[in-house]
């Protein structure tokens, strides 16, 4: 019975994250689902992301909590629309909240790039479609090097991977090659970036890969 439960709640799910890609092609705007730990850097991953490149491409942000607005504050400082979706307690977003939130933006046409900030997990956000066309998974080198082994549906279903804090490097027991390998070995095509978002290197080429990705 638990099966069937779960099968139809995805069924829906992807249902409506069919129809959320679709007014997202209609009206020519790329979404992309950014995914991680709490810590791992996603918030100060996305002021990086919209300072390099709010000038060039028209960004909207939807940041998924279970509680607060810090995150979207943060965004909203930088000058681009934001919507924030407190779950109370779910763990991930789904395609219903993003549905329902899109009308709180600008219209879809007035917008380049959407990028949806999830709850902060390795488990569940990955199994949930929201309609985006490409799901990133962010790491910290703070989390140790083992989280693909341990979650690799994450990487399996994610795009691309960006490992943060590297600048953390010479401070934390973590092998950055092992990262690599393994996410490599669940997913052959992942493209995989090294950066730190408190120097700021690696986010140039970050950002051109993401700019780039939409065509």
């Amino acid at each position: 019975m638990q099966v069937k439960v779960v099968t139809r709640i995805l069924a829906a799910n992807d249902r409506m994250a069919e129809e959320n890609r679709e007014r997202f092609e209609a009206a020519g705007v790329y979404a992309v689902n950014i995914m991680g730990t709490p810590g791992a850097g996603k918030t100060s991953l996305l002021e990086r992301t919209i300072t390099a490149l709010k000038d060039r491409l028209r960004i909207g942000v939807i940041e998924g909590d279970l509680m607060g607005s810090d995150d979207a504050e943060r965004i909203g400082a930088l000058g681009v629309p934001v919507v924030q979706i407190n779950t109370g307690g779910a763990c991930h977003l789904d395609a219903n909240m993003i549905s329902v939130v899109l009308h709180d933006l600008p219209p879809l046409a007035d917008l380049d790039l959407l990028i949806i900030e999830n709850i902060g997990n390795l488990v569940c956000p990955a199994e949930f479609n929201l309609g985006e066309h490409r799901k990133i998974v962010v790491l910290s080198v703070a989390e140790g090097h083992d989280k693909p082994s341990k979650y690799p549906i994450m990487f399996q279903e994610s795009s691309a991977m960006v490992v943060n804090k590297i600048d953390l490097l010479p401070y934390v027991d973590t092998d950055i090659s092992r990262i690599r390998r393994d996410a490599l070995a669940i997913n052959p095509g992942l493209e995989i970036f090294e950066l730190s978002c408190r120097t700021g290197s690696g986010i140039e080429e970050w950002t051109r890969w993401l700019a780039a990705s939409r065509s």
